[in-house]
C-alpha cells in the first residue's frame, strides 16, 4: 500500500464538494461500465496534528463530558475524520461519498491521549463487501503518539443501491430491540446538527436545516451519529477507565428537533457496559453501543 502525505488535516467543506463531483463520475462510470469496483491502494497520513484547549472545551461541553485534560474518544475522531474522508473522495474510490450511511463504528483506546500531545493520523480503507441494501466499506483510522498507536478507529459506511457483486451475509439483519428501563433522556433543538457542526466541522446538508435535509431524502434534519455516540460515551462516565474498546451501531435517524430516551447499564460482574438511545413513542433504536474497559 502506498502511504500519501498530506499537508495538513483537510477541510471538510471542501471535501464533500470534490466528493459530490466525484460521486456524479462514478454515476457515469457505472452506466458506461468504466466504474472502479476495488478499493484504491492507498493510505493518506497527517503528521503533527495538535489539538488546542479551546476546541477540546467546546465538544466536552456539547457532549457533556468531564472537563479534562484528556481527549474523549469521540473528539479523536472529530481529529481524523476529515483524513477517512478524503480518501471517500478520491476519483478511484469505488464507491460514492454522497449519500453514504454510517453504519458502526468500533474504537479501541489503548490509553488517555493528552491534549498537549502531537498526534500523527493514518487512514486506509477495507473490506468492500456486500450488504443487502447495497455496499459496504471499512474505514480504519490509527492515531500514534511518537510511533505508539494510542487510538484506532473503524467506521462502516454503506453506499445504498450500489452492487459491486459477491453473497450478501446471512446475519446481516440486526436482531430486534426492546427497549430497556430508560435511565436518561435528551431534549435536542432543531439546532443541534448544527451545533456539533460547529465543533466538528462536519457540515453535511443532511444534519443543517430542514431543507438541506428534504433535499436529500430526509423529512427533517438528523443528528450526527457521532454526536449520539459521544454523548452515550459521555454517560459512562469515568468509570470506563483509561483503555477500553467501544462499539456503536447506528439505527434510525434521530429527525431533529426530538426527545430521546437513553440507558446506560454496567454488567452484572462489572466487566462491562450497555447504552441505547431510542424513540421514547415507537420504540425504535437510534444508536445501540457497548464498551469493554481494557484492565
Amino acid at each position: 500500500m502506498t502511504l500519501v502525505d498530506l499537508p495538513a488535516v483537510p477541510g471538510l467543506g471542501g471535501l464533500y464538494v470534490r466528493g459530490a463531483g466525484a460521486s456524479g463520475r462514478l454515476a457515469l462510470a457505472r452506466r458506461t461500465g468504466h466504474a472502479p469496483t476495488s478499493l484504491p491502494d492507498v493510505g493518506y497520513r497527517v503528521r503533527g496534528v495538535r489539538p488546542t484547549i479551546e476546541h477540546l472545551t467546546a465538544f466536552q461541553r456539547l457532549v457533556g463530558e468531564t472537563a479534562t485534560d484528556t481527549l474523549p474518544a469521540g473528539f479523536v475522531h472529530v481529529l481524523a475524520f476529515p483524513v477517512a474522508i478524503a480518501l471517500m473522495a478520491r476519483t478511484d474510490f469505488p464507491l460514492p461519498l454522497a449519500g453514504m450511511v454510517h453504519l458502526a463504528n468500533v474504537v479501541d483506546q489503548h490509553r488517555p491521549v493528552r491534549y498537549d500531545e502531537t498526534l500523527d493520523v493514518v487512514a486506509t480503507a477495507h473490506g468492500l463487501r456486500p450488504h443487502r441494501t447495497g455496499t459496504q466499506v471499512d474505514l480504519v483510522v490509527e492515531v500514534t503518539v511518537d510511533d505508539e498507536v494510542v487510538w484506532r478507529g473503524t467506521s462502516t459506511y454503506l453506499a445504498k443501491g450500489v452492487r459491486l457483486g459477491g453473497l450478501v451475509p446471512d446475519d446481516d439483519e440486526r436482531d430486534p430491540f426492546t427497549p430497556p428501563l430508560p435511565t436518561g433522556q435528551w431534549r435536542l433543538g432543531a439546532d443541534t446538527g448544527r451545533r456539533y457542526a460547529a465543533v466538528s466541522g462536519d457540515r453535511n446538508p443532511i444534519h443543517l436545516w430542514p431543507l438541506t435535509a428534504k433535499a436529500l431524502g430526509y423529512p427533517r434534519a438528523i443528528a450526527h451519529g457521532m454526536y449520539t455516540a459521544s454523548r452515550l460515551l459521555a454517560d459512562v462516565g469515568a468509570a470506563r477507565g483509561e483503555a477500553f474498546v467501544w462499539t456503536v451501531d447506528f439505527a434510525k435517524p434521530i429527525l431533529l428537533p426530538a426527545t430521546v430516551a437513553t440507558a446506560t447499564r454496567r454488567s452484572s460482574d462489572g466487566s462491562s457496559f450497555t447504552m441505547a438511545a431510542w424513540h421514547p413513542g415507537t420504540g425504535k433504536p437510534h444508536a445501540l453501543a457497548s464498551l469493554v474497559p481494557i484492565p
